[in-house]
């Protein structure tokens, strides 16, 4: 390990990308690490791009042999969309299709990069555990914190000649968390659980044993590069922007399918008619369209059928709020903001709400109370959030519609 710190590895010059300082540290962190046997977790604030630090990597990993990178299934579209963007020489597929799976990985060689759901992975984990990988990326690492699991055992069985964890919250209740996802990507450096237990997580979380901590910080700081926004400040721009594409389940995508039938045939029959409304008509069309993307019961609340939104927004609100993070909500449907009121009540997520029917003294009070730290996400409509708002202490904002 000391003999790879010397190292001073460059950003590859397929990507394209120009990392900022604090990403390129990163990067060349995770080549010595590389270089030196080690696994490394990536634990950086989110939205300081560890997806980019995590491309350039498997560019200059690329010709060692196939990486496969295991991911939520919501956010496996966007590894592929930021693949294509900013390392398009890599040939990323994503593992879908029962009838082409065996042959994506018997085929996969330097160069590619697979991307499957962590469910996917359980399901076919002989199949990937059958080949030895170049660099295995587990993102939202946080989803193995349970080493008890079926997929937290079947994950620790794939061979891979590089590990790479990559989490903004490596410990979100305990400190078996961070053991868990340690122990994946360097297995045995923290003992097995129980010596984890009695040696560290024991004495820190019941006692506070200030030695103890720092013996778990000098053993894992090499392995694990935490940046928050706050530290690297004057390297970030005005805005990050993330596009999180979400795939709809198949109710969901067969019940989106009939409402697009259903509004074709409304305009078709409009225009046949002669109907001087057809603009009308279609624009209508459109909005129901727009509000059953947002969620199915929107348009057909008798279905009860709740939208892959939804889920997207649990996951995305508990990772903000366990970074200590706050977050703007906007939509252009109150409704909708109901639907999401009540998603975070079930979470326990304190918030504040406010739309055209807030009263203006009512207005100043809630913007007042979530600037004293009284709720850490606030939802707005479009229309009553278009002026004078002033929300310092949120640093996330959610388009959601």
């Amino acid at each position: 390990l000391e003999a790879a710190t010397a190292l001073q590895p460059r950003p590859p010059a397929a990507l394209r990308a120009e990392l900022r300082s604090y990403q390129a540290e990163g990067h060349a962190w995770m080549r010595r690490l590389a270089a030196a046997g080690f696994g490394a977790c990536l634990a950086d604030d989110m939205g300081l791009g560890k997806t980019v630090q995590t491309l350039a990597l498997l560019l200059d990993r690329a010709a060692d042999g196939p990486a496969l990178v295991l991911a939520p299934t919501s956010v496996c579209g966007n590894w592929q969309a930021e693949c294509a963007t900013f390392a398009p020489t890599l040939t990323c597929q994503v593992y879908g299709e029962a009838a082409d799976r065996a042959a994506l990985l018997q085929a996969a060689g330097p160069g590619d990069v697979i991307v499957a759901s962590y469910a996917l992975a359980q399901i076919d984990a002989e199949a990937f555990a059958a080949r030895r990988w170049a660099t295995l990326v587990l993102d939202e690492a946080q989803a193995l914190k349970n080493a008890a699991t079926k997929r937290a055992k079947s994950v620790a069985e794939f061979e891979a000649d590089f590990r790479l964890a990559l989490s903004g919250t490596p410990v979100e209740n305990r400190l078996a968390d961070l053991w868990s996802i340690m122990n994946l990507i360097n297995p045995g450096l923290l003992g097995t659980l129980p010596q984890f237990n009695e040696r560290f997580a024991g004495p820190i979380e019941r006692q506070q044993d200030a030695a103890a901590r720092a013996r778990l910080r000098r053993l894992v700081a090499p392995f694990l590069l935490r940046r928050t926004k706050a530290q690297v400040l004057q390297d970030l721009p005005p805005r990050t922007e993330i596009v999180h594409r979400i795939e709809p389940t198949e109710p969901e995508r067969h019940f989106l399918e009939a409402l697009r039938r259903d509004a074709q045939a409304a305009v078709a029959a409009a225009a046949v008619d002669k109907d001087r409304a057809v603009p009308m008509q279609v624009l209508a069309q459109l909005m129901r369209l727009r509000r059953a993307a947002c969620d199915p019961r929107l348009v057909s609340p008798e279905l009860g059928l709740i939208g892959s939104k939804m889920t997207e927004f649990e996951r995305i609100v508990r990772e903000l709020v366990d970074g200590g993070h706050k977050a703007l909500v906007f939509s252009q449907f109150t409704d909708y903001l109901d639907l999401l009121g009540e998603r975070l009540t079930q979470m326990d997520v304190p918030h504040q709400r406010l739309d055209g029917s807030t009263p203006q003294a009512e207005r100043t009070k809630r913007v007042a109370a979530f600037q004293r730290g009284e709720g850490d996400v606030f939802l707005i409509s479009l229309k009553a959030g278009g002026f004078g708002l002033n929300l310092t202490v949120a640093d996330y904002v959610l388009i959601v519609d």
